[in-house]
């Protein structure tokens, strides 16, 4: 199951980019025995400032067909990473082909769109710059692959 983070907004050269690059190169070494992988970070920009309508047109064209799409929001079920870990190896073994997870824009996600999706999930109820959710996000989607793959890195 190849994984997409998409994502409002550009990320420029720097700390959370090396981060970013690092867990999802880790993740693609891990997941490939898995069935789980590659993973891509897909960036779309909504140079017109034109709000979150714009920003959801833009994320749906990212969006692969028949992906599993799952926003990232303060509303939605906050998740344990084995939690978080069962319910990819569950999508992965339901023959899903691809999972879209959607990080919204300064003002979130289009209700619409949230609306639309498969499931949503939400690191907690404090807000995050959404540079640092793409982190978390990646270190996780890294950590769910050690924890169905067995692995030491998760410790209960």
């Amino acid at each position: 199951m190849r994984v997409h983070i998409c994502a409002v907004g550009r990320l420029r050269s720097g700390p959370e980019k090396s981060l970013i690059d690092d867990y999802l190169t880790r993740f693609d070494r891990t997941g490939r025995a898995l069935g789980l992988g590659p993973a891509r970070l897909i960036e779309v920009e909504d140079k017109k400032n034109a709000g979150m309508g714009a920003e959801a047109v833009l994320l749906r064209k990212a969006l692969p067909q028949g992906a599993v799409v799952c926003t990232l929001d303060e509303r939605g079920k906050v998740l344990s990473s084995p939690d978080f870990a069962a319910r990819m190896g569950a999508w992965r073994d339901a023959g899903r082909q691809d999972l879209a997870l959607i990080i919204g824009g300064a003002d979130g996600i289009d209700p619409a769109l949230r609306a639309e999706a498969d499931f949503s999930i939400s690191f907690g109820k404090m807000v995050w710059p959404h540079m640092l959710v793409r982190v978390m996000l990646s270190e996780q989607i890294y950590r769910a692959a050690t924890i169905l793959a067995g692995g030491p890195y998760h410790r209960v």
